[in-house]
C-alpha cells in the first residue's frame, strides 16, 4: 500500500532507451554507469538462450548515442570500447541461426534498434548489423504509419511507442494517464514527451519519469505501475499457501475495483488482460469476496483464453489462471457450477494438452517452467477433477527429477523463486504427503534459508526480463510456510 506503484527491478533494455532519447532527463550519468557496470564480460548483456538480443542492442545502442553525442561527462575514450565489444557479440549472434524468445513486440523492438545501430556503422568502420531470420522493418513501417497518421494506436502498442522514434513526439490521439505515463513504460513516454521534456518543467509527463527515476537511482524498470498485477499475485499466493495475513481493507476495495466491465489491467497505462483479471477474481474469491467472472468470456478464444483480445500465441499459465479463477468462484458459490462446468472442463483438458511430455509445462509469460508448472500443475490438482490426476503426478515427478544437488530448482541456476514454485507443485498437489515430496521441499526449504539475503534475477517477460520484487518474495514466504507446515510435529506439537 506504501508502494502503490509496485516493487520493479530496473532494465537494461529500458535504461538504454532513456540514455538514447532523453540525455537531458535527471539521472543520465547514473543510467549510463548502470549499462557500463551491468555488461557481462563476453560484451553482452541479459540472460542466454536468445534473452540477451534485446538488452545487448538497446545498451549498445544507448551507449553509442551518448559518446556520438559527446554527453557532458560521456568520455568516449570510456564509452566507445564497450559498445565495440557490444557490437561484436551481435554481429556474431545475427551473423548465425538465433532462437529468440516469446517477448512482447520482439518483432518492432529489434528491426528499431538495429536500424539505429547501423546509422553509425560507417562512422565506427563496422558493417551493418543484420535483422534476424525472418524480421523485417515493414511492419516497423506500418506501426510508425498508424502513429503519425492521427489513427487509434492499440492500446497494448502504447507499452513499445519508443520504437516509433521522433514521429512518437506528442503523437496525435496519444495521452498520458492521470499518474502522468504512456504505456506505462518509461521509455514510450519519452518518446511521446519529445524535446518537450527539456523545456517545460510542468509537464506531468516529466513529472512522473522524475519520480520514476529517483525511486531507482537512475535506472529504470521496464513496465511502471503495475498495481494490480502485484497486488492480485502477491495476495493469491499467500492465501492459496495458507500464510496468515492481514488484507488492509482499502487494498480489497481497489481489486474489486479494479475488476471493470473490460477487463482488469495490470496498472495504468496497459490494457486489460485476461490474466490479470482471473488472478483478481481469483485472490477477491479467496478474501472471501468472490466476483462474478463473467467479465473473462471477452478474453476466450475456443476452448481456450488469450491474454487480450486477437493475441498471437498463447499462454498456458493465463489459462491456469483462468481455471482457478473459475474453480475458486464455483467452490464459493455451488450453485454457479452448471454455468461454468463446461468452461472449466474445457481449459483444463486444453492445459491437458499443452503439457510437454517430460511433465512440465513452459509459458509466454515467465523464463523458467517451474513457474508455468506450478501455475497449471496447481490448477488442474484443485479444479481438473480426476482427468487431471496423470498430468499432476507427472508434473511432480518432473520436479523431483529436477532438483539440483544444493536443493535448489532453476532453468540457468539454482534460484529462490524457481526453488519457490517447485515446493508449491511438492506441497500443495495431490502427492503432497508422499516422503519424496516432503524431503525434496524440505531440502529446497533449506536452500531458501541459505538465499534469503540474493536478490531474485529477471525472470518474467515484458520488453525485457524483469523482476517483481514483491511477487516473488509473496512466492518465497508461501512456499517457506508450506515446507514448515509439512515437517513433522512432536508428541508436544511443536514444528520441528
Amino acid at each position: 500500500m506504501l508502494r502503490p506503484w509496485g516493487q520493479v527491478s530496473p532494465s537494461v533494455y529500458e535504461t538504454g532507451r532513456l540514455v538514447s532519447l532523453a540525455p537531458w532527463l535527471i539521472g543520465h550519468r547514473e543510467r549510463i554507469d548502470y549499462l557500463l557496470g551491468s555488461q557481462l564480460p563476453d560484451g553482452a548483456w541479459g540472460a542466454p538462450d536468445g534473452y540477451g538480443l534485446v538488452p545487448t542492442l538497446s545498451a549498445t545502442e544507448g551507449i553509442l548515442s551518448a559518446a556520438m553525442r559527446g554527453d557532458p561527462g560521456a568520455d568516449r575514450r570510456r564509452l566507445l570500447p564497450p559498445v565495440e565489444r557490444g557490437l561484436g557479440v551481435l554481429t556474431t549472434w545475427l551473423g548465425g541461426r538465433l532462437d529468440l524468445p516469446d517477448m512482447p513486440a520482439i518483432e518492432h523492438i529489434v528491426p528499431s534498434l538495429v536500424a539505429l545501430i547501423n546509422r553509425h556503422a560507417d562512422a565506427l568502420g563496422h558493417p551493418p548489423l543484420p535483422l534476424p531470420e525472418g524480421m523485417n522493418y515493414d511492419t516497423l513501417q506500418l506501426v510508425r504509419a498508424r502513429v503519425t497518421s492521427g489513427a487509434e494506436v492499440p492500446e497494448k502498442l502504447l507499452h513499445a511507442l519508443e520504437i516509433v522514434g521522433e514521429e512518437a513526439a506528442g503523437a496525435p490521439g496519444i495521452r498520458p494517464t492521470a499518474v502522468g505515463t504512456v504505456g506505462a513504460s518509461p521509455a514510450a513516454t519519452v518518446a511521446w514527451l519529445g524535446e518537450r521534456g527539456a523545456t517545460d518543467p510542468h509537464e506531468p509527463a516529466l513529472e512522473h519519469l522524475e519520480a520514476v527515476v529517483r525511486r531507482h537511482g537512475g535506472p529504470v524498470p521496464v513496465g511502471v505501475p503495475i498495481t494490480v498485477f502485484e497486488r492480485s499475485w502477491v495476495l493469491s499466493w499467500l492465501l492459496r499457501a495458507g500464510v496468515p495475513i492481514e488484507v488492509p481493507p482499502e487494498m480489497v476495495a481497489d481489486l474489486r475495483v479494479a475488476v471493470a466491465s473490460a477487463g482488469t489491467p495490470a496498472g495504468a497505462g496497459l490494457p486489460a488482460d485476461a490474466d490479470t483479471t482471473s488472478m483478481t477474481l481469483y485472490a477477491l474469491a479467496l478474501l472471501g469476496v468472490p466476483h462474478e467472472p463473467d467479465i473473462l468470456w471477452r478474453f476466450r478464444s475456443g476452448v481456450h483464453f488469450s491474454t487480450w483480445p486477437g493475441e498471437q500465441g498463447v499462454s498456458v499459465s493465463v489459462n491456469a489462471h483462468v481455471l482457478d479463477a473459475f474453480g475458486q468462484y464455483v467452490a464459493r458459490k455451488p450453485a454457479t457450477a452448471p454455468r461454468y462446468e463446461e468452461t472449466i472442463a474445457d481449459v483444463a483438458a486444453w492445459l491437458r494438452g499443452r503439457q510437454l511430455p517430460d511433465g512440465r509445462w513452459t509459458d509466454r509469460w515467465h523464463a523458467s517452467p517451474y513457474y508455468a508448472t506450478a501455475a497449471c500443475g496447481l490448477a488442474l490438482d484443485e479444479f481438473g477433477g480426476d482427468a487431471s490426476a496423470e498430468a499432476v503426478r507427472a508434473a511432480v515427478e518432473w520436479v523431483l527429477g529436477s532438483q539440483r544437488p544444493d536443493g535448489s530448482w532453476g532453468r540457468w541456476e539454482g534460484t529462490a523463486e524457481e526453488t519457490a514454485y517447485a515446493m508449491q507443485v511438492l506441497l500443495m498437489a495431490r502427492m503432497r504427503e508422499d516422503p519424496r515430496c516432503v524431503r525434496a521441499a524440505d531440502r529446497g526449504h533449506e536452500y531458501l534459508t541459505r538465499a534469503a539475503d540474493q536478490e531474485h534475477p529477471p525472470l518474467w517477460h515484458d520488453k525485457d526480463l524483469y523482476a517483481p520484487f514483491a511477487v516473488t518474495r509473496a512466492a518465497v514466504i508461501s512456499s517457506s510456510h508450506l515446507a514448515r507446515q509439512a515437517r513433522p510435529r512432536p508428541l508436544d506439537g511443536t514444528v520441528s
